[in-house]
Parts: structure tokens; sequence; C-alpha cells
């Protein structure tokens, strides 16, 4: 028994002749036993009916003979040109039009061989008339063109066994190529994608279109609201690349007309390991997401590339990203210190799974205060970029221990400073905070303090010292996220401060691209200030967050408003009133402008300080509000001064 045989006597069921890995599996081992039969078929059929057109339907004995004397060598001519063309080993499943320019090549090929015969030897057998030549060189065409597309449609109108029937209707939001990439995932997915049926499209500019994507139609967003739609609709597919202002008016509409709302990303974000699920549903994230930033590869990638790069805070939710996406410009020695050694431990594990290549990563437990750590890392690896991440953040507690928040923030913050300029690094960039901004809290102060050091050593150190300043991270620990997340689902109520209470938010990943971004392209002593967007309300993210987790405020979760703690402001400032108009050295990042204290006056403040720490404890708030009103002063006056200059 021969394996085709063999093959059509394992079809059983629903399926009598196999199925599609059936079929598969009998393609491409007897390929060519069954493509040749094929086209040999093709071709003597295209041959006939061009002698059948030429001749009016009516050939006599001398064509007839003109016609058997020639279809062998012309079967032969044909199969062997296919073959040097490799037509046999593109795909018939998936026939595209790259296939058929191919396609038209080989045929077109094929006639102008046979049209060559006619003039350089009259009298071979494969000299034909000119007109029969052209007709079956364009029949020819139609015909292997008409199988391939054949083929494909037998092949897609058989549905794998492992695929149910999809059930629910789904749109598709926007009619470019990421949507029609969605589309093409659905069709052809077994998997949780292959649940949807795809009814059609919507316009993302709003208005109905005439054309057919697909064969399916264009609508506008008004025809899903209205239900002017052919079928019932229960699902909207979103592409990744959506800005969060649409998702948030598309989520909206959509809780009001009972629709979900899904993400899905493209096949190249998949692969990129971006995301794993080629659904899901919304998060938090995806309402605030912003256009993609522009950033400028090279110049990143000229300040890291080959480098040793230094993170300090590297495991917490800054300085992890900042390892992972410098991963990415492929530096020659990645060095991550952090106080908390879960911490360390969790970024070893990533970057074991993670294929790093040739990169040498080092894995330091230790705080910034250690100075004789921090002198063994620096005399040990020889960093030439540093990223000072390490601090505390968190306002209220930080308010209680302003001891810790100085000696941590501004204190550690100098040892690292100092030791960088000790060993002459390149590059050194602090991560510093929108409440830095006349501050109000200890936390805010401390980061002033630490802003103004790095501009002091700026005047005398050959390292360039860059500050970079924004505002809120989603999904940082001990944030109001994943603090909201949690209450949620304890069954609520979601504390807020206020019900005016706003802040600027950012993703994570977008702030830590702009970070690399003003690393590479900041100067000495500059103060740069990233473009948060528009500042949003702490009440409006709690009910987003509600609402995206299936529940609804005040029904099901209520919202309960607990006053200011010590140390909040109602709203957050990335700049000075004189700074709006500053300019920016990138789209999304501002040069800010304060006053660069000499080292003299901070080292006289550091001292006033230190004096606190060792002999008043009790004092020690005062003097530090003592210290940091006389630099929000200077600020002032600096700006303003700088403002009226220009204007």
């Amino acid at each position: 028994m021969n394996r085709i045989d063999q093959f059509l006597q394992r079809s059983t069921g629903d399926t009598p002749f196999g199925t599609i890995q059936d079929h598969t599996e009998l393609l491409m081992r007897h390929r060519l036993a069954i493509i040749l039969p094929i086209y040999t078929i093709l071709i003597t059929a295209s041959l006939f009916l061009a002698f059948c057109l030429r001749f009016d339907f009516a050939m006599g004995s001398s064509e007839l003979l003109k016609f058997t004397a020639a279809l062998p060598y012309i079967i032969a001519a044909k199969l062997l040109i296919a073959a040097i063309s490799r037509e046999w080993n593109r795909s018939y499943r998936h026939v595209s039009i790259t296939d058929g320019i191919l396609i038209v090549g080989t045929c077109g090929f094929m006639t102008s061989v046979l049209l060559a015969l006619h003039y350089i030897s009259p009298q071979s057998p494969m000299s034909l008339p000119r007109s029969v030549t052209l007709i079956d060189g364009l029949i020819s065409l139609l015909a292997i063109l008409g199988f391939r597309i054949a083929c494909r449609m037998i092949w897609s109108s058989r549905k794998p066994n492992s695929r149910e029937q999809p059930t629910e209707t789904a749109l598709i939001f926007g009619s470019d190529d990421s949507a029609i990439g969605i589309w093409k995932m659905v069709m052809s997915s077994n998997g949780h994608l292959g649940r949807f049926r795809i009814v059609g499209f919507i316009n993302s500019s709003g208005e109905r279109q005439r054309s057919l994507i697909g064969g399916q139609q264009v609508y506008s967003l008004e025809d899903c609201w209205e239900s002017k739609t052919a079928t019932p609709i229960q699902h909207i597919l979103v592409p990744t690349s959506t800005s969060g202002r649409v998702v948030r008016d598309l989520l909206s509409r959509c809780q009001e007309a009972d629709i979900q709302l899904h993400k899905v990303p493209t096949v190249e974000e998949i692969v990129e390991g971006r995301f794993r699920l080629a659904v899901r549903e919304l998060d938090i994230d995806d309402l605030l997401r912003r256009p993609p930033t522009s950033l400028d590869l090279e110049k990143i990638g000229h300040s890291i590339t080959g480098k040793t790069v230094l993170v300090t805070g590297g495991a917490g939710s800054i300085g992890s990203e900042l390892c992972r996406q410098i991963i990415g410009f492929e530096p020659a020695k990645l060095i991550i210190f952090d106080h908390s050694e879960f911490g360390v431990f969790k970024m070893e594990r990533e970057f074991v799974a993670r294929d790093c290549g040739e990169i040498e990563l080092c894995y330091l437990t230790a705080s910034v205060l250690d100075k004789d750590a921090l002198e063994g890392a620096f005399a040990r690896h020889q960093p030439e970029i540093v990223f000072h991440a390490a601090a505390y953040k968190h306002v209220p507690l930080m308010q209680d221990n302003p001891y810790a928040a100085i000696r941590n923030n501004f204190m550690g913050t100098k040892a690292v400073v100092d030791i960088a300029h000790k060993h002459q690094v390149e590059r050194f960039v602090l991560i510093s905070t929108d409440k830095a901004v006349r501050p109000t809290s200890v936390m805010g102060a401390t980061k002033l303090l630490a802003e103004k050091y790095l501009q002091a050593m700026s005047n005398i150190s050959s390292t360039i010292y860059i500050t970079v300043r924004f505002g809120n991270v989603l999904n940082s620990v001990g944030s109001v996220v994943p603090t909201f997340r949690k209450q949620i689902e304890c069954g609520g109520p979601v504390t807020v401060t206020h019900k005016d209470m706003v802040r600027y938010f950012m993703t994570i990943p977008e702030a830590v691209q702009l970070v690399l971004q003003a690393g590479a392209v900041g100067g000495t002593g500059n103060v740069l200030i990233l473009d948060m967007g528009d500042p949003v309300k702490i009440v409006d993210l709690a009910k987003d967050m509600i609402s995206l987790s299936g529940l609804s405020y005040p029904d099901d979760i209520d919202i309960k408003f607990t006053g200011l703690r010590p140390g909040e402001k109602m709203y957050e400032e990335l700049f000075y009133e004189h700074e709006q108009s500053a300019p920016k050295i990138h789209e999304k990042i501002i040069l800010g402008a304060g006053h660069a204290p000499s080292t003299m006056q901070i080292n006289a403040d550091l001292q006033q300080l230190q004096s606190s720490l060792n002999n008043n404890p009790s004092a020690l708030s005062d003097t530090l509000w003592e210290v940091v009103n006389r630099y929000v002063a200077l600020d002032d006056v600096q700006i303003e001064s700088r403002s009226r200059t220009a204007a």
C-alpha cells in the first residue's frame, strides 16, 4: 500500500478527505507527485484553448498536427522554467501578492522564450504562431493564478477540527494596517482569538465608508451605538497603538451599549515579547496611553552601547525598567545596585531567563549610604554611565521620618555623586520628581537638595550631571494604582484624599524611554522636565479602575474621601510659572531654568543639616525647611530674571 492510500485510509468521520494537517503533510512529502500532473493538465488546456481562440474554434488538420507536435516540448520547457523559478516551492495555502508578481514574471519569461524560438528557429516544433503564443501566455497566467487562489479558498473554507465555530460577534476599531493585521490573526486563529466572528470594521475617523475590507462593511462609531450594524455587536477589538484618549471614549460608550472592549497587539508586539496574550482585557495603562514617543535611538545607543552602566535602585519600579531597556542597547556591562536582597534576586532570575547575549551582568546588594560598598563597586567595575534611581519616595511616610529621608535621598545622592566624580564617570543621571518644585513635603525637599547638589558639582566636575524630573508613574510599588486595585479586590471602599486632587501620570516604560533620551542629549547641570501631558483627577482614576473591574460606582464599590495627608498637595507642579515657555531639547523634554548654587553654598547647607542630624534631631525638620526655602526663593528669582531677559 502506498503512502497516498495510507493517507486516504486515515480519513474518518466528518472529514472524509482528512484534516488540514493531513493535507499539509501530504503536499509537503508528495508535492511533485501531485503538482506535476496538475500543471501538465493546465499547460495542455491552455495551449489547446489558445489554438481554439486563434482559429475561431475551427482547427484544421494542419493546426491540430502543429498542436500535437509542439505540446510535449512546450510542456517540458514550461515545467523546466517553473522548476528553475521555484514555482512549486511557494506556499499554496498562503498565496500572496508577492507570489502573484513572481507568477507573472515566470509566465512572461515562458512566453518570451517561445516568441524568441519563433524567430531563431522557425522550423522548430515549438515555433508557434505569435498570436497563439501570446494568447497561451495570458491563459497560462490566469490558469496558474486561478489554481493557486482556488487552493487558498479551499483551505480557508475547511476549518481545523480543533477550532469551534466562532459565535461572538466583533468589530475591529480602525481600518489601517494594524486593524487589518488583527483581522488576519482572528481569521487564522485556532485559539482564544478564534472565538470572535468579525462582522465589520469601525472607521477611526468617525465616518462610514462605502468600501469593504475582507468583504466586511466599514462602519462609523455612531452605527455601533445606534445599532445600525447588520448584526448585534458583542465585542470591539482595539489595536494596542490606539491612544488613551480614544480608548477612554470607547470604553465609556461601550459600557453604555453593553459591549466588551479588548486590546489586541500586533504580531510584531507578541514576537518582541511586549505582550503575551493575543487578546486581553483593558487595563488602566490603556486609558492613559499617549501617542508613541519619537526617540533618537542613535543618540541613546551612542551613549550606552559597549559601555559599563550602573543603576542604583536597580530593583525598584523605575530602576528595574531602566535595566530592561538598557539591555536592549547592548552595554558591555550592567551593574544592578540595590539595597533590597529580594529585589536584586528577582532581577537576577529575570535576566537569567532572558537572552542577554554577551552583556556582563553584575548584581550588588548594598545601600547608597554604604560608602565602602559604593567605592568598591566603582573601583572594581569602573562604570562610565550612572543612573541614580535609589530614593525613598512615599510622601506621608517620609513626613514622619525626616532623618531617613535626608540621609537616603540627599546624603545618599551626595555619596554616589562624589564617588562618580572621583572615578571620572562620563555621565550621571539623577531621577527626580515633580514634588521637588516648591516642595511642601520632606520627600520633595530632599529631592530638591539632591538636584541642587548635582547642579553645584556640574560646575567643578568633568562628569556630565543631569537631573530628570517627572511626575507619578503608573503601577509603581506603593503607588495609587496598586492600592486602588487591592481595595477593589477587597470590596472597597476606594480611598481618595480629595475630590479635586489631580496628578500627572505616565507609564513606567514611557518615563524610562524619556529618561534614556534625556541622559543622552542633556548637558551638564541641566534639569530636564518630562512632558507628562494633561493632569488626571484621582477620583476619575478611581472610577475608571472600578469600571475596568466590571463593577460600578457607587452601586458596587464606594469611594471614600479621607482628606489631605501631611506634606501632600492638591496638585503637583512640574515647572515654576516662568518655565512654561522654557525651550525644549526634545518634543517631550523641557529644559528647566533653576538656580545653580556654588559648591561652597551647598556644602555650607550640608554642614548645617549634618549638625542637626548629629546634635539636634528634634530641630531637623526646621533646619531642612530653612535650607530648602532659600533655594526655592533663589529659583523663583533666577527663573523670573531669565524669563524677562528672554522677553
